[in-house]
C-alpha cells in the first residue's frame, strides 16, 4: 500500500535549500505534501521486462520476495528517464529497468570502489547485452555526472551503507553527511529520489548500519530533509511484521525476508524566494 503524504507545502518547502543550517529546517513532524507529479508506469512495458527470458533464473527466484513490479510502479518510472541506481550490487534491479527503459534511455549502475573485492566481474556480466547502461564506479559523495543531469535516482537497500566499511578498510564515503546533497545536485528539479532498506530499530543510531546493515527510517527521511529533499510517499509493501529489527540482514532467521521501508522523495522545483 502507497501511503500518500499531504499537509501544507509552503511549510516543508522552506527547508528546500541544502545549504540552510540545521535550525531554519522544519520540524521532523511537520504534515507533508502531496506528491508534486502524478506518474504511472507503462505496465506492460514494465511486465514485460520482469517476463523476460533473457533474466537469469537466480534472479527470478528472488522476485517474490524482491517484488520488482510494486517497488517501480512506487517509484512512477517513465521508460525515457535518465536513471541512476546507486549500490547496484550484481545488478538484480539493474536488468530490469534496463528491460523496462528506453533502448535511447541511459542508466547508470553505481557501486563504489570498495566492492570490487566481493563483486568481481558480476557487473560487467551483467551489461553484457544492455545498451543502455553506463557502469559508475563512484564512492556514495562524488558521482561523475553534471547538476541536473538524472531524473530518478534510485537507492534501495543502502543507505545503511554509509556507516558501513568493508573488510578491505576502505570507506565508502568521506562523509556521510555529503552523500544526500550529492545526490540532489544531480537530480532534475521535480526529480525523484527512491529509497529502500532493511529497517532498523527506532532510534537505534546510524552506526548499526555498519554491524546489522539496518537503519532507523526517521534518519533517512532527516537526511533527506536537511539535503533539501521532500517526502511525498511512503509504502508498507516490504513490511514484516515478523522481523524483530535486531538480526542482522544476513541472518539465515531474516535474510530475504526484513522488514523494509521504502521512501520516495522529490526535488523542488525551484528553491524558496
Amino acid at each position: 500500500m502507497i501511503k500518500r503524504l499531504t499537509g501544507l507545502s509552503a511549510l516543508l518547502l522552506a527547508g528546500a535549500c541544502a545549504t540552510q543550517s540545521g535550525d531554519d529546517l522544519p520540524p521532523a513532524e511537520a504534515p507533508l505534501p502531496p506528491m508534486m507529479t502524478s506518474r504511472s508506469v507503462d505496465a506492460a512495458r514494465l511486465q514485460s521486462a520482469i517476463a523476460s527470458s533473457e533474466r537469469p533464473e537466480t534472479d527470478v527466484e528472488r522476485d517474490e520476495l524482491r517484488r520488482p513490479a510494486g517497488v517501480i510502479e512506487f517509484a512512477g518510472l517513465l521508460p525515457d528517464e535518465t536513471v541512476l541506481e546507486l549500490e547496484a550490487g550484481g545488478g538484480y534491479f539493474t536488468e530490469i529497468l534496463s528491460r523496462y527503459l528506453n533502448d535511447d534511455a541511459t542508466l547508470y549502475m553505481q557501486n563504489p570502489a570498495a566492492f570490487d573485492g566481493f563483486l568481481g566481474d558480476a557487473a560487467e556480466i551483467r551489461m553484457d547485452g544492455l545498451d543502455n547502461v553506463e557502469y559508475l564506479r563512484a564512492d556514495f559523495d562524488s558521482f561523475p555526472l553534471d547538476d541536473e543531469s538524472v531524473d530518478v535516482v534510485t537507492w534501495f537497500q543502502g543507505p545503511h551503507e554509509l556507516w558501513y566499511t568493508p573488510e578491505n578498510g576502505e570507506p565508502l564515503v568521506a562523509n556521510p553527511d555529503d552523500s544526500f546533497p550529492e545526490i540532489f545536485r544531480v537530480l532534475k528539479p521535480g526529480g525523484s529520489f527512491v529509497v529502500l532498506d532493511h529497517t532498523g530499530p527506532e532510534g537505534a543510531p546510524a552506526t548499526i548500519g555498519g554491524e546489522t546493515h539496518r537503519i532507523d527510517p526517521q534518519i533517512v527521511r532527516d537526511l533527506g530533509r536537511e539535503a533539501g529533499f521532500v517526502l511525498v510517499a511512503e509504502s508498507d509493501l516490504l513490511d514484516n511484521p515478523g522481523d524483530d529489527l535486531d538480526a542482522n540482514v544476513f541472518d539465515e532467521s531474516v535474510r530475504g525476508r526484513t522488514d523494509q521501508f521504502l521512501m520516495k522523495f522529490e526535488k523542488p522545483m525551484s528553491a524558496p524566494q
